[in-house]
């Protein structure tokens, strides 16, 4: 080879002035090759050299799109995920093989010309002339390069893209004055890294470096020569040379380049000839794109981080702005969730209920005081084919989950609880609480108060549930009519005031209803919205934001801001300890006891609604909360005589089928795990050796099945469900 030089030995304001003296010719070309007509040539060396001195003086070059890796709070991939899949190396991690195979067959003469070959223009003009027709181009590598770079600037958008390929002599004239600028700003080396990670190599991969994983399963720095020329080869139509749909065609290929590259010396013939012997070698990697390829069932929590990251100010002050950030990618997103946590999670939910069954099951588990997401599954797959779904039924709607949230049934009841005893109510309160009675004709509100007008009346789960009742008990068996009278007493607008600080909402984002039905659970909230309120508990009354990601780093290692938790009091610590004492008493001897942990101080409460369309159990210990639903997505399911997990269940309560779930997940989760107590608080039981069924949300008694009583009949009226949200009726 000659010389090898860069920017071809001359300053920008020379190679500018050599342009120029070279005009009329470099219009020839364009014409000749961009624009066939032979009457053009005038109008294009014209064109050429009035448009020179109006083009911006820098290309500017954006930050190449690349490949976003998800990482688990233990540094494990979850995912990549890319609007294109490239990783960019520096030169010495490109095989030499690699550097040569494609000058060579792109650029021969790269290290000898400056950023216009003005040869190859001489050459492409002849060869064009003869032909009749565009049968050679000009452009140097430094000129690709440029064409690259707009094409990579104008992304996935139609416009943008046509304009940046379009064949005029506008385009061409500013690809050659950013290539004279470029070879002189960057030299040889640098802009060959640039081409060799720019450039696109067929099979959705974008740089050598996804093109080398792609096609042959190894780095770019591994890279042989006769797999070098094979990837060299592609890159002038990667369609056509596609050696994953056309062997053959990609083989002959190959062999040019391999030809080509003992043509200019770079290897010998011998070299040459033993390389086009042989096979071609593929190992091909199938693209692994997006969280549909996300590692130990995580593909929702996957989904929730991308939301994360599209949805939050932090990112980019406009939808737009975070957007670009994303799809640019080339970021190490170290999210918050535990591997152990997670397995231990999926492997609950695929015990107790199939991909298959009619209905499914959400879970979502978070860390007390600092509101770290550790662990997210379904029973669904994240996906597009049968008994798969793409809605995530853990979190709100705008975070891609369902419409409206799940009806909660009694696990609502712990926030009228907490709101009352924060109000002066004593925790041994009692009331009448009877099998059967109307709402309150009148309860209070945050304005004007709402009034039963019309009879309405609530009931227990069978005749023998009567009181009077202490809030002990009465959280233990989820006894409805002392939860209807409490609220009565305490008001609507506490409880809206404690929902707030717990971050209850519904799951379509409004704020909850000012209407008693609240009290039974009437309607949707999020898992992800009740393991993080419940965990306020757990962390003695201090609520958490919930967060998803712990770090992110930016290429050139550069750390880019996150969401941060927002820790505020909800309640004082003493009522924080007498909902703790409460529901560790529906886990002893309440509707919680199949989910209860034998090792462990736990606790919870139990939820079922209406034809029984949704069961929940949200629990806790001190170190971990966590929130199961059980349901039909499409509130169209009664689950009574069903199989689920392969069980028949007659009739199905909260802690009969979310209870073990949430407690076997607990178990794997919090195994080798320290064991914290709760500080509980001496709660004295109104009444002794009464109502030992386990009450509506079921329970197991012994050897025997609790709860499995008629369901209770309850009346609602229409203004107690308040604004509809798809899932009215009766709630409890």
């Amino acid at each position: 080879m000659g010389k090898k030089r860069s920017g071809g030995g001359l300053s920008p304001t020379q190679q500018a002035a050599k342009f120029l003296g070279v005009s009329v010719l470099a219009g020839a070309v364009l014409a000749g090759i961009a624009l066939p007509a032979a009457g053009a040539l005038g109008l294009a060396a014209k064109g050429s050299v009035e448009g020179f001195d109006e083009i911006p003086a820098n290309l500017k070059q954006p930050p190449l799109s690349q490949r976003t890796t998800i990482l688990d709070n233990k540094g494990g991939t979850i995912a990549t995920v890319y609007s294109r899949d490239r990783t960019v190396v520096p030169l010495t991690d490109i095989s030499p093989y690699m550097q040569k195979a494609l000058v060579a067959i792109e650029d021969s003469r790269f290290y000898e010309h400056g950023a216009v070959d003005m040869k190859g223009i001489l050459r492409a003009i002849n060869q064009n002339a003869q032909s009749g027709g565009v049968a050679q181009g000009a452009s140097t590598l430094t000129q690709q390069y440029v064409k690259n770079v707009f094409m990579e600037e104008a992304g996935d958008d139609p416009t943008k893209l046509a304009q940046a390929t379009q064949q005029t002599i506008g385009r061409k004239v500013r690809e050659l004055k950013y290539a004279i600028q470029l070879e002189d700003k960057l030299g040889k080396k640098k802009i060959l890294a640039n081409y060799l990670n720019i450039t696109y190599f067929g099979e959705q991969a974008y740089g050598v470096e996804a093109a080398s994983q792609r096609y042959f399963s190894k780095p770019a720095k591994d890279l042989t020569v006769e797999e070098s020329a094979m990837l060299a080869g592609i890159v002038q139509s990667p369609s056509r040379y596609d050696p994953v749909n056309d062997e053959a065609e990609a083989t002959k290929r190959r062999n040019v380049v391999l030809q080509r590259m003992a043509d200019v010396h770079d290897i010998s013939q011998q070299e040459a000839d033993q390389a086009k012997a042989k096979p071609l070698g593929l190992n091909v990697s199938k693209p692994q794109n997006g969280c549909i390829t996300a590692v130990k069932g995580a593909g929702f929590f996957c989904d929730y981080v991308r939301e994360v990251f599209l949805n939050d100010p932090v990112f980019g002050k406009t939808p737009e702005k975070r957007a670009k950030l994303w799809n640019r990618g080339g970021l190490q997103v170290r999210t918050t969730l535990d591997p152990q946590t997670q397995e231990s999670v999926q492997a609950s939910i695929k015990k107790h209920v199939y991909q298959t069954d009619k209905v499914a099951t959400a879970a979502t588990f978070v860390e007390p005081g600092t509101g770290k997401i550790l662990g997210m599954g379904q029973s669904k797959p994240y996906g597009f084919g049968k008994n798969e779904t793409q809605i995530n039924y853990s979190v709100d709607q705008k975070m891609s989950g369902s419409n409206f949230g799940f009806p909660t049934g009694s696990t609502f009841k712990p926030f009228l609880a907490a709101a009352a005893l924060e109000q002066g109510t004593p925790a041994t309160k009692s009331y009448p609480a009877p099998y059967k009675m109307p709402y309150p004709r009148s309860v209070q509100t945050c304005g004007k108060p709402w009034v039963n007008d019309g009879g309405y009346t609530v009931e227990n789960e069978n005749e023998s549930e009567k009181g009077p009742y202490a809030l002990k008990e009465a959280m233990a068996k989820s006894i409805n009519t002392y939860f209807v009278q409490m609220i009565g007493d305490t008001g609507i607008c506490p409880v809206m005031d404690m929902a707030d600080k717990l971050g209850v909402v519904q799951g379509n984002g409004d704020k909850l209803p000012q209407v008693p039905s609240i009290v039974l659970g009437a309607k949707g909230i999020s898992p992800l919205t009740m393991a993080s309120a419940y965990a306020a508990f757990a962390n003695r009354g201090t609520y958490c934001t919930p967060v998803a990601i712990e770090s992110i780093t930016a290429p050139g290692d550069k750390s880019l801001p996150v969401p941060q938790s927002t820790c505020k009091r909800a309640m004082s610590e003493k009522t924080a300890d007498n909902i703790n004492t409460l529901l560790s008493g529906v886990i002893d001897s309440g509707t919680g006891q199949q989910a209860g942990l034998t090792d462990r101080a736990n606790a919870g409460k139990t939820g079922t609604t209406d034809s029984r369309k949704n069961a929940w159990f949200v629990g806790y210990t001190p170190n971990l909360s966590g929130a199961v639903w059980v349901g039909s997505a499409q509130q169209n399911v009664e689950m009574q005589n069903i199989v689920i997990g392969g069980q028949y269940q007659d009739k199905v309560f909260g802690g009969q089928v979310p209870g073990p779930i949430w407690r076997d997940a607990m178990v794997g989760a919090l195994s080798g795990k320290p064991s914290p107590a709760f500080h509980l608080v001496n709660i004295p039981d109104a009444k002794k050796d009464k109502n030992k069924d386990k009450g509506h949300d079921g329970g197991q008694g012994g050897d025997g099945q609790g709860g499995s009583t008629p369901w209770p009949k309850i009346s609602i009226p229409p203004n107690l469900i308040g604004g509809g949200n798809g899932h009215g009726g009766k709630r409890h």
